[in-house]
């Protein structure tokens, strides 16, 4: 048999809405030498189920431990980048507890709480459209039970 090693292979992130009070947690981040805002989010790690991995980046990220409640959805983002596509995993999440002394993922700049106003207001910064999609996917109540997801690991 034959293996090709280059098949096109999108990178997997996991990422959360986090809602408390009308308010939403974003993460202020510095990447590729810009500073951003986005969801908290980051790579499917090999060995683990999706909302595993976006309750870990959460709390990697902001010092929340969040409660995975649903998949609000599934995004493909294809980048200026030649071949570097996200498929993007959006989960639901109940803020639990918050460590303040936790140390943060090294490009995190800092966590905010903001509304979604307060988010599109910072326009350009905003890390992909996928951000305030994501929001409003929330607020217009999309929602998909976790049982939908399977995992054979």
């Amino acid at each position: 048999m034959h293996y090709t090693t280059d098949i096109w292979r999108p990178h997997v992130v996991a990422a959360t809405v986090v809602e408390q009070d009308g308010r939403f947690l974003f993460v202020e981040e510095s990447i590729d030498g810009r500073t951003v805002i986005n969801q908290p989010a980051g790579h499917l790690d090999h060995g683990e189920t999706l909302p595993v991995a976006a309750a870990r980046e959460t709390l990697e990220e902001t010092g929340w431990t969040v409660r995975i409640d649903s998949l609000i959805g599934i995004y493909l983002l294809a980048t200026e980048v030649p071949g570097k596509t996200f498929l993007r995993f959006c989960f639901t999440g109940t803020a639990m507890s918050h460590d303040p002394t936790r140390k943060l993922d090294k490009e995190i700049i800092q966590p905010h709480w903001w509304t979604r106003e307060e988010a599109a207001a910072r326009g350009p910064q905003l890390r992909s459209p996928l951000v305030l999609r994501a929001v409003d996917d929330y607020l217009a109540g999309q929602r998909h039970p976790l049982a939908m997801l399977h995992d054979f690991l």
